[in-house]
């Protein structure tokens, strides 16, 4: 089968979904290829910033985002060994419209999307390959339980993640700044008596992230780089017994956990490509630039990437056009900036507190923690970065 589009989209996330309803607004025929049956995925993120909350607003769909199941952070505390607790970042210190973190499960917001896109979803459709004609790309070749698909298309858009087939076969490289952690992500249930939102729990050369997501934690025990296996290999009477010693009040609940495919490896990489496009393609969010879990910012940077190159690309249909290469320099330009301003902050985070957390140094909370907790209105600080972005994009 052979499917013509102006814009092929690769990739049904957060980026790859916004970038997709922009065009269509513009009457620009965008389809999106995305290789599983349904979004509903063991790893998410599900933090929607304020910045987002604010695009949501402005594509008119803010009320129907606040009416999903849903939890409002308004701020992130971290309590160490011998139950000291600091809350580094305040979001209530901003002054947007939504001063907090919604907490949604990114299969409901990806839902949404869809719903009131104007555009085509191809789902179970994965691509294969990109094809090129006199070195520009025209498009890809894709599987589906029904047979092949090729989709042409002067302009390849690739929103594929971490591991995007486009990237790796267009053979772009890229500076990898490399990632001292991973993350093991399992769930455990919730009791009305717990604490609420956003939490981090250190002690023991053990750091702990919970995301209240009402009935249920999600859990992420961070360990040092490769560290999985070394857990992996004590077995799970040991990785529950390290769980009910840093969250005490799990401690009647990890005997939930009784098998390992209950427990998923996210493998942490940071790194950004040094180039972006190529003739007939561009590459945005975590296929351009793959960031650390740190700050949950991720899917902010894609959304913000795919507002960036909505405009340029609509420019250039505007003028009758798919848009050339220079034009698609500009997306990485104007991105680049916060990309990897965030990738510092956070490269930094997790050598001040992630790395000395989990190899069991820190006696006491470092320095920066310290003062955001004894000075509140610094707490605006990081709740900016976190929540806002160092750019952030508008319709």
């Amino acid at each position: 089968m052979k499917v013509r589009a102006d814009v092929c989209i690769v990739g049904g996330g957060p980026a790859g979904l916004v970038l997709a309803l922009l065009l269509g607004r513009q009457g620009i025929d965008a389809v999106v290829l995305e290789k599983h049956a349904t979004f509903l995925r063991d790893f998410r993120g599900d933090t929607v910033h304020p910045s987002t909350l604010q695009l949501m607003d402005e594509l008119g769909l803010g009320d129907e985002l606040a009416r999903l199941p849903h939890r409002i952070v308004r701020d992130f505390s971290i309590t160490y060994e011998g139950g000291d607790t600091f809350r580094p970042a305040d979001f209530t210190r901003l002054r947007v419209a939504h001063p907090y973190i919604m907490m949604l499960p990114q299969w409901d917001f990806l839902e949404l999307l869809a719903r009131h896109g104007d555009f085509t979803l191809y789902r179970r459709c994965e691509v294969l390959t990109v094809n090129r004609r006199d070195r520009r790309v025209v498009g890809v070749t894709a599987r589906t339980p029904d047979g092949p698909v090729e989709v042409v298309a002067p302009l390849t858009v690739a929103c594929d993640g971490r591991h995007s087939t486009v990237r790796r076969d267009l053979g772009l490289k890229s500076r990898d700044y490399g990632a001292p952690i991973d993350v093991l992500w399992f769930q455990l249930p919730r009791e009305p008596t717990d604490p609420e939102g956003l939490a981090g729990r250190i002690g023991s050369g053990r750091l702990f992230i919970g995301i209240d997501r009402g009935d249920y934690w999600q859990l992420g025990w961070v360990v040092p780089k490769g560290g999985d296996k070394r857990i992996r290999a004590a077995g799970l009477p040991a990785f529950r017994a390290g769980i009910a010693a840093s969250v005490p009040y799990l401690a009647e609940r990890v005997g939930e956990l009784q098998r390992w495919d209950q427990v998923s490896t996210l493998t942490v990489r940071v790194d950004r490509l040094y180039r972006w496009h190529v003739p007939g393609a561009l590459l945005i969010g975590d296929a351009a630039h793959a960031m650390s879990p740190v700050g949950g910012v991720g899917i902010n940077l894609a959304i913000q990437d795919a507002v960036a190159a909505a405009h340029v690309i609509t420019a250039a249909f505007a003028k009758g056009r798919p848009p050339t290469e220079r034009e698609l320099a500009q997306v990485q330009r104007r991105r680049t900036f916060p990309t990897a301003g965030t990738q510092l902050v956070q490269r930094a985070l997790q050598r001040a507190v992630l790395v000395p957390a989990v190899t069991g140094r820190p006696a006491r909370p470092p320095l920066p923690v310290r003062l955001l907790d004894r000075y509140p209105p610094l707490r605006a600080l990081p709740a900016r970065v976190i929540g806002i972005g160092l750019r952030p994009e508008h319709v």
